[in-house]
């Protein structure tokens, strides 16, 4: 795990050279060293992703200027160096991410004539891709952001893993292609402007975090998940080679658990690869034991889990948390969480995160726990929910899609109703509206669901935020099998891909820590997206219980809590100085997310933006 960046520009003659047809291939010095010190204010920028290491590296005609910072888990010796160059240089790549199937595709390639200086899994993608060329993303298991660079074409290609783990920010100015693991440090090279972007702002006001491809800084994107890029002589294309598929097949139960049971051992044991130890962490909830359960089983090693404690008992998982690793042997340890110690950690979490968010704090938390009792690697459950129907919505929405279809037959009286009335409506009630104003799309119910502020409340506050009207926002349908499916698909699109993934990444990484997600593995996805919804997302998470029979029946009782933390006590106490920006008096700030996500956003854009 690691930071990546670059700077990609179309060679520039030395303007001495013009009468001298040798010197053609040369560039002007100071073009190189100033390129050289944009290149290591990204990597400063990077340095707490890779703490263990860092590189830079020119290719032979200064086209591509490479970056790398490293957090060593795999090959720890210097063999794993990045950027790393292979046939004298004609191939380099920065790299951030792991690969699990490595070992098996470096046997491939042994057998194909292919010879290997390291043991990395960086040399595998490398190697791959000088062998199969943009196939190459195909055979990949794991979680990765990387960009290569060909000397001989004088072209690069770069791609993000199929779920979207890991983060690869790009800006096309000019001619020139920059890119980076964070936008700080896109931001810190100087070639960007410091500009708010409206769309992200709206889509962060809408959903609590900035969808992607946008981000909220004007004219940086984000390379959608599941998608590569190539770029040549300043000129990029984007082709996506990966899409969420439930193509049903029919299973009996029993043969549905099995299937479930086999890829989830796959999954853990590939998650499991390392060469550091790896803990878990652990909330006590159902996602989270089983990877505890299996993991302890899988590993030769006794398995180290963290949890986050609070003092009222109302929000407290560390009882349940102890007891699930009482049970499995782990060897524990948790953070117990007072008002004034999430005060100081919640001023370091503004000053680390990379964009806006409405969540992460939790996992910056545990994260910084981990890190500081020696852990490099740890595995979360993230996904659980989104793929065996934890979570409220998939009751919720096709409830919300039926009223809203019945009140659509009166949306004559209704949508001037609802615009006489909009103001005295409650927050919530606002949402509702809307998505009873759009009854045939389910994206626009999941919206209404998850949102913070109302459509209009979201573009008002846009307007006034970054004083400039954004552009509307087009949303675009699932379409599976079954609605089920297709709230799946939206769980894991949107709310997983450009939240709680993206929020993971930045908060363990921001401690020198590897987060990984082993429910959220492609191979496992597509091993598993067979089951017909009537079986794998029966809800609460039916599946994934009968497939774990280890989880002890005190925790599959036990009501569903959700890992958060008591922010709306603490914004009525200690936190009560914490003041959000004036809105205008139609615009409420309760419930506490919209004040939170008002703080957030106010303090990310006196910090970044100009």
């Amino acid at each position: 795990m690691c930071g990546i960046a670059g700077i990609l520009s179309p060679k520039t003659p030395d303007p001495t050279s013009a009468n001298n047809p040798e010197l053609e291939a040369t560039l002007d010095p100071s073009v190189i060293k100033d390129r050289a010190s944009k290149l290591k204010a990204m990597q400063d920028a990077l340095v707490h992703r890779g703490p263990d290491d860092k590189g830079a590296l020119f290719s032979k005609s200064y086209q591509a200027a490479l970056t790398h910072t490293r957090l060593s888990i795999i090959d720890l010796t210097d063999g794993g160096h990045q950027p790393m160059s292979a046939q004298d240089q004609r191939y380099i790549i920065t790299f951030n991410g792991e690969i699990y199937n490595y070992k098996k595709l470096r046997t491939q390639l042994e057998l194909e004539g292919e010879k290997f200086e390291s043991s990395s899994d960086t040399e595998v993608i490398l190697k791959l891709y000088i062998n199969k060329g943009p196939a190459c993303v195909h055979l990949l298991r794991g979680m990765f952001a990387f960009l290569i660079w060909d000397e001989q074409e004088q072209k690069a290609f770069a791609a993000r893993d199929a779920l979207g783990i890991k983060p690869f920010y790009y800006l096309k100015q000019d001619d020139s292609f920059i890119f980076a693991s964070e936008i700080r440090a896109i931001l810190a090279s100087g070639f960007s402007s410091r500009k708010i972007s409206s769309r992200g702002v709206l889509s962060y006001l809408l959903k609590g975090t900035v969808a992607e491809p946008d981000t909220a800084i004007k004219n940086i994107k984000m390379l959608p998940a599941g998608t590569y890029l190539t770029w040549k002589a300043g000129k990029t294309k984007l082709h996506r080679y990966w899409n969420l598929d439930f193509t049903v097949q029919h299973f009996s139960h029993t043969k549905a658990i099995e299937i479930t049971r086999t890829a989830l051992e796959h999954t853990i044991r590939a998650h499991l690869v390392s060469d550091v130890p790896v803990g878990v962490f652990l909330s006590g909830g159902i996602d989270s034991t089983a990877l505890v359960a299996i993991a302890s089983r899988l590993s030769k090693k006794q398995i180290n889990t963290y949890s986050i404690a609070f003092e009222n008992p109302e929000w407290n998982e560390g009882d349940i948390a102890r007891r699930v690793a009482k049970h499995f042997g782990t060897k524990h340890t948790e953070l117990l969480i007072t008002p004034e110690i999430a005060k100081s950690l919640f001023k370091q979490f503004l000053n680390d995160i990379d964009q806006p968010t409405i969540d992460g704090f939790n996992t910056y938390c545990v994260s910084k726990l981990a890190s500081e009792h020696g852990e490099k690697v740890v595995l979360s459950g993230l996904g659980g929910d989104e793929l065996f129907a934890g979570y409220k919505s998939f009751s919720m929405l096709p409830e919300m899609m039926r009223k809203s279809h019945t009140l659509s037959k009166l949306e004559f009286i209704i949508k001037p109703l609802s615009k006489v009335l909009y103001r005295v409506l409650s927050p919530r009630a606002r949402r509702i509206s809307d998505a009873i104003n759009n009854s045939a799309s389910l994206t626009a119910a999941h919206q209404s669901l998850r949102g913070i502020f109302s459509i209009s409340e979201a573009y008002e506050l846009t307007n006034i935020i970054c004083k400039k009207a954004p552009k509307e926002i087009v949303i675009s349908e699932p379409n599976h099998p079954s609605d089920a499916d297709n709230i799946s698909h939206l769980e894991l699109s949107t709310y997983l891909r450009n939240q709680l993934l993206r929020d993971s990444d930045v908060a363990s990484m921001a401690w020198g820590l590897e987060l990984r997600v082993p429910f959220i593995d492609r191979v496992f996805i597509e091993q598993i997206s067979a089951i017909p919804a009537d079986l794998r997302l029966q809800q609460g998470k039916k599946m994934l219980i009968d497939c774990v029979p280890e989880l002890p029946s005190w925790v599959v009782e036990r009501p569903k809590q959700g890992f958060r933390f008591p922010f709306d006590e603490w914004f009525e106490s200690s936190w009560q100085e914490m003041t959000a920006p004036a809105t205008p008096k139609w615009i409420p700030l309760k419930p506490w997310y919209r004040r939170w996500s008002l703080i957030v956003l106010n303090d990310w854009k006196a910090r970044h933006v100009r």
